[in-house]
């Protein structure tokens, strides 16, 4: 087995149901987005499945368990990080996955609550 591909089952969270395996050249973090069969599918929780080899434990596959979701068009990098929307705002999650603790569902720059944190 190739060390950079990872046999990777992916399972739909809600109704929870397999999608399939996939082969990945890269690791699915949550936060991160999958595309699969023409739907993108945003990744909720990775898990790791061993076997037990000549008395080792070793990375059999992996277990990533997803949405459906839209790719956010607006993303902010902080401290090494994607989020979504816009981090200059007061009330921006600072998180993958939530855009917002008080407008989850718009976009930043059309919210009636932006505000702006003072640099204090």
């Amino acid at each position: 087995m190739n060390p950079n591909i990872l046999p990777t089952e992916v399972i739909l969270t809600h109704p929870r149901q397999s999608l399939g395996s996939v082969q990945l050249d890269w690791t699915p973090q949550p936060g991160n987005y999958l595309d699969l069969e023409g739907k993108t599918y945003a990744v909720l929780e990775r898990r790791h499945r061993y076997q037990l080899k000549l008395g080792r434990y070793h990375l059999h596959k992996i277990a990533i368990y997803v949405q459906s979701a839209q790719r956010p068009v607006e993303k902010t990098l902080v401290s090494g990080r994607w989020v979504i929307g816009d981090a200059t705002c007061r009330y921006n999650a600072r998180s993958e996955i939530l855009r917002c603790a008080v407008n989850p569902e718009s976009l930043c720059e059309s919210c009636n609550y932006y505000e702006k944190i003072s640099d204090s």
